[in-house]
């Protein structure tokens, strides 16, 4: 289950094995800032890890803050992106949804969902993801806000 792991700190440590615990670690990482040189794809051992600046929803309205935070998936049969150039390293990405569609079970596309319309899909054997802080803390200049439209 994704629950955060004991701590004597705010070190926030989630695992997802399934659809419901992939949903708390998105919601933890909505709008965490990536940049593309942090994105990994390890083939031969399966693993698909990215390093992001997450923002800490947790926080005060008064302090707001982001951290360091590391998310992994195993079990990775294959990575797609789209929306954006591999080759620019400095290119940040503002990460929106982590969500997961089961094909033939346990099997599923893991989909990382960015503002502007960026996307890297994974293909699963099964799903397998971690997410934990590394630290550090820093102040964030502001806490994220979205134009919802008009309903």
């Amino acid at each position: 289950m994704a629950h955060p792991a004991p701590a004597s700190d705010d070190t926030l440590k989630l695992v997802a094995f399934d659809d419901d615990d992939l949903a708390i670690i998105s919601a933890h990482l909505q709008d965490a800032v990536i940049r593309v040189g942090d994105l990994t794809y390890v083939p031969e051992r399966g693993r698909f890890a990215l390093v992001a600046r997450r923002f800490d929803w947790g926080c005060s309205e008064s302090d707001p803050r982001r951290c360091l935070t590391g998310l992994h998936f195993e079990r990775v049969l294959k990575a797609r992106t789209r929306g954006f150039d591999r080759d620019q390293h400095d290119e940040a990405l503002a990460l929106l949804a982590v969500r997961f569609k089961e094909t033939a079970a346990p099997s599923g596309t893991a989909t990382l969902v960015f503002a502007g319309g960026a996307e890297i899909e994974l293909d699963l054997e099964c799903l397998e993801a971690r997410m934990q802080d590394l630290g550090p803390v820093w102040a964030a200049k502001a806490r994220p806000a979205h134009d919802l439209g008009s309903a």
